[in-house]
């Protein structure tokens, strides 16, 4: 009677004359998922409830994140559709104005494309190592190169040490689904806000779940690209074409301008939200067999504390009975 009521929860009490005193609260606090019980020659023994605990608290994590890869699945195809149909927005202006991310000007303003939410690998980490790259390339004594942040985890990276170059920052975007109206006001807003010769947008461009590539692209000002069409530059020929109605040259540089802007915003804010659903399903889905794996060992090490437990038991009744009869 004795014997069985020091054993409690899976747990076994030796009562010997070596054994050693149970340690403290806070050293069995500190000991993972080994129990307060030490044997003789000092190994701690395992408590089975304290691995029961652990491996539920494991398969709940597994749950989790099975269900945060099969929302992103779900999200991934409707948005993809919409990536791949804004592609066709911006690759006229390419042809007409260009995208030369080499070109130098004095006045910069690199815009930086992250998510909000994390758990999607290292997706926001590499547009923050990219535009600290050009930010870089494109400072100097006589230049300004300012940030626009787009998203709360570029946010909390650049705040860091460039705060003082951080004009603006805007997160959320990606609350409502995205649509053209709502990314051409948000491109309204930072050109009334900053002055560029040059915006150069850094964001994630998807090619499959598994990939994407981080990507510059630049938007020059109105001044910036007659400034080269005339100097015969690296820009479109603009002269080659002819213009209709009553404006002017400038004026239709500086819509076409502001039109390419928010057509390349769009589509670098649908590219990224398309590869960060990606990153995302990748994560979860490593995170879901590591889970697996993680129980697995859980398993085994229950299932030889609990056989380990009931030899020891055995052994226990056999001596007693050998002992009685003896």
């Amino acid at each position: 009677m004795a014997m069985s009521a020091l054993r409690r929860e899976g747990r076994r009490i030796i009562i010997s004359p070596f054994a050693r005193p149970a340690p403290a609260p806070s050293v069995a606090a500190r000991s993972g998922i080994f129990c307060e019980d030490v044997n003789p020659d000092g190994t701690r023994s395992i408590s089975t409830q304290i691995v029961r605990n652990r491996m539920k608290s494991v398969k709940n994590i597994q749950k989790i994140t099975k269900a945060m890869k099969m929302v992103a699945a779900s999200k991934l195809r409707a948005v993809q559709v919409r990536t791949e149909n804004s592609r066709g927005l911006w690759q006229p202006f390419s042809a007409l104005l260009g995208d030369v991310p080499s070109i130098d000007v004095k006045k910069n303003v690199i815009i930086t494309i992250s998510s909000d939410k994390g758990l999607c690998g290292g997706i926001n980490s590499t547009s923050v190592k990219v535009s600290k790259a050009l930010y870089k390339l494109t400072s100097g004594p006589e230049k300004e190169t300012k940030y626009v942040i787009l998203g709360e985890k570029g946010k909390v990276q650049l705040v860091r040490d460039s705060r003082k170059n951080i004009e603006l920052s805007i997160t959320e975007i990606q609350k409502n689904p995205l649509n053209y109206t709502q990314v051409s006001v948000l491109a309204d807003d930072i050109l009334k806000n900053v002055e560029y010769d040059a915006l150069r947008i850094v964001f994630n461009r998807f090619h499959s779940v598994v990939q994407f590539m981080p990507t510059i692209s630049t938007i020059l000002s109105p001044e910036v690209v007659e400034k080269e069409s005339e100097a015969g530059g690296k820009v479109g020929d603009l002269d080659s074409y002819e213009i209709e109605g009553g404006e002017t040259k400038g004026e239709i540089l500086q819509n076409l301008a502001e039109f390419q802007f928010s057509c390349v915003l769009f589509n670098a804010v649908l590219e990224n939200a398309c590869s960060e659903l990606g990153a995302r399903m990748s994560a979860m889905d490593s995170s879901s067999r590591n889970a697996g794996e993680m129980l697995d060992r859980l398993t085994l090490t229950y299932n030889r504390t609990r056989q380990a437990s009931i030899t020891t038991e055995l052994i226990e009744i056999i001596s007693g009975a050998s002992a009685l009869t003896g």
